[in-house]
């Protein structure tokens, strides 16, 4: 039997809904090598740090008074540090403290920044012109310059290094969420979901809330990242995670006067830090190729 043209106009095309066209969108994206490289890598780095305890040949604060400063070789595979601890589990422990500070960083700057955000954007008036007059104070102030200060008013330490990194980010999501929320609230379905009588909170949880997903979640990625790299140089300041909690920045910092007798002291750390950055930036540039809606028809 023939299909009239009606019939064949009105059958739905094959992978024409949005998730059909979300899984071609990994698909493709998911093929090229800086997304295949950069997933990896971060699987690797999160299950070593997970398994740290596990992979560890030695307790990362055990000091061997025979093996001060020895080359990598079987026993020591990243060598020992000036006191004789070994480098390889040092460096474990400081990728899982380095990964504990960046997504505990940007998850309080999130749990603070989005219901900022989306007050400002979606009430807007006085209320939004408050919100973002403070937000503008806090991005004054250079992020690592405001978290040295915070860390100077609250002391050294991990906990206090992820609250003062927390601070000095939350603008960028609370600004985020802001400009993302007065676009969609002028959309025409959220503008008649409203004439319809649907309250606020409806509103914003059924409407606006996941529109502001998808920037989160790119920026989130790239600002865990960010937040390594800050904790790195707040421990090389010797504000961050005190010994001998093992850090990457600080053992960095430790391997300043050994540059030339004991190169892995510092190689391995930097090595670590520069993975951990490269691996969450090129996810986030693959996340926002799959999320960003125009790249699905480029």
């Amino acid at each position: 039997m023939l299909k009239t043209e009606a019939t064949v106009n009105s059958a739905p095309v094959r992978g024409s809904s949005p998730r059909a066209r979300l899984f071609r969108a990994i698909r493709r994206r998911i093929r090229k090598p800086g997304a295949v490289f950069g997933l990896t890598i971060l699987l690797l780095l999160v299950t070593a740090a997970l398994l740290a305890p596990a992979i560890e040949r030695h307790p990362p604060r055990a000091i061997h008074y025979t093996s001060l400063q020895t080359p990598p070789d079987a026993t020591f595979w990243f060598g020992t540090d000036d006191l004789g601890r070994s480098v390889f589990s040092r460096v474990l422990h400081g990728i899982r403290t380095s990964l504990k500070i960046g997504f505990s960083a940007v998850g309080l700057a999130l749990l603070g920044g989005l219901p900022l955000g989306l007050l400002a954007g979606y009430f807007g008036g006085r209320l939004d012109q408050v919100i973002v007059r403070l937000l503008e104070i806090n991005l004054a102030f250079p992020s690592i310059l405001l978290a040295i200060a915070v860390v100077a008013v609250l002391g050294p330490g991990t906990t206090n290094t992820i609250y003062a990194l927390a601070i000095s980010t939350l603008p960028i999501y609370a600004l985020t969420v802001r400009a993302t929320a007065r676009t969609l609230i002028n959309l025409d379905y959220v503008q008649a979901a409203r004439a319809l009588g649907s309250g606020h909170f409806r509103s914003i949880r059924k409407h606006i809330l996941p529109g502001v997903i998808s920037p989160l979640l790119i920026i989130s990625t790239v600002n865990i990242g960010g937040a390594v790299l800050a904790a790195a140089g707040l421990g090389y300041l010797g504000l961050g995670a005190q010994p001998p909690t093992p850090e990457l920045g600080t053992m960095l910092s430790e391997a300043r006067a050994h540059l030339r007798s004991a190169w892995w002291m510092s190689v391995f750390p930097g090595m670590a830090i520069t993975l951990i950055v490269l691996s969450l930036n090129l996810v986030g540039d693959t996340l926002r190729d799959i999320l960003d809606q125009r790249s699905d028809h480029a």
